[in-house]
């Protein structure tokens, strides 16, 4: 009788979240994250002041709103932001329904909303490609930065972000060896969560992790996609970060070897 393979694909947040929860070293890395309840973006909202409400399984930033409780509004006290469009509320009840009425089907999950760095005034976060080897081994092959839409509250290329240089994202804050080593250390960090996820997934064979950095430029676990697009890599001018990724994609079977 065959054994079950292992997937290498894992949608849910949640699970992937709660994996990273069981190491010490990496939990401090991840903002708090639950399922969506009133009860549970009440109490976010008091203790954060904004959150982030996300499907479980949602890709491109899709679905993506962004929560704030704001006590000295004269407009209300609690607004939620989807796409470009901006609500205003008096009440958490309010507030509640109204995002169960523009949420997409399917359960969704409330988490700590973290400040992120800007560029040009716009929010970006960055995406840092890790991938197993014929070695076996975890590699961090590429990172690339992506900037909001300037009216939009997530940084996907599918939604209207840009794709930019991590580099010239990272100019305003960190020069020369600084900047050097801070990418080196997300690098380290992308090999490190993708080693503690092949515990409890081992069919992983890839992942892109999706990094806020605060306004401490203390780097934040947003989420981790194990099936990546790799062609975003293509934007950036060293061409041979995208040649080596794609090198190692049709190693282990994700494209037809040329």
């Amino acid at each position: 009788m065959k054994t079950a393979r292992h997937p290498r694909h894992i949608t849910s947040k949640l699970k992937k979240n709660e994996a990273l929860m069981h190491s010490k070293t990496l939990r401090s890395y991840l903002p708090e994250t639950r399922r969506f309840t009133k009860e549970n973006l009440h109490s976010m909202l008091l203790r954060y002041h904004m959150v982030y409400v996300k499907p479980v399984n949602g890709t491109w930033g899709k679905g993506v709103m962004r929560v704030e409780y704001k006590p000295y509004s004269r407009h209300g006290i609690y607004q939620h932001q989807l796409d470009k469009k901006v609500w205003a509320h008096h009440s958490v009840d309010e507030l509640y329904h109204s995002i169960r009425k523009h949420k997409l089907k399917g359960r969704y999950l409330v988490q700590q909303g973290i400040e992120l760095l800007k560029y040009d005034q716009r929010r970006f976060d960055l995406r840092v490609m890790v991938q197993r080897t014929p070695q076996k081994v975890w590699k961090t092959t590429g990172i690339i930065g992506r900037l909001a839409h300037p009216k939009k509250i997530v940084t996907n290329y599918h939604n209207e972000g840009k794709l930019v240089s991590v580099e010239k994202l990272l100019s305003p804050y960190l020069k020369g060896s600084r900047l050097k080593s801070y990418t080196s250390m997300l690098g380290n960090f992308g090999e490190d969560i993708a080693n503690h996820l092949r515990k409890s997934f081992p069919g992983l064979r890839e992942i892109g992790v999706d990094v806020a950095l605060d306004q401490k430029m203390r780097p934040w676990i947003l989420e981790v996609n194990t099936s990546p697009d790799p062609f975003i890599f293509q934007k950036l001018k060293d061409k041979s970060i995208f040649r080596t990724i794609m090198k190692y994609a049709r190693a282990y079977g994700k494209y037809k070897r040329k």
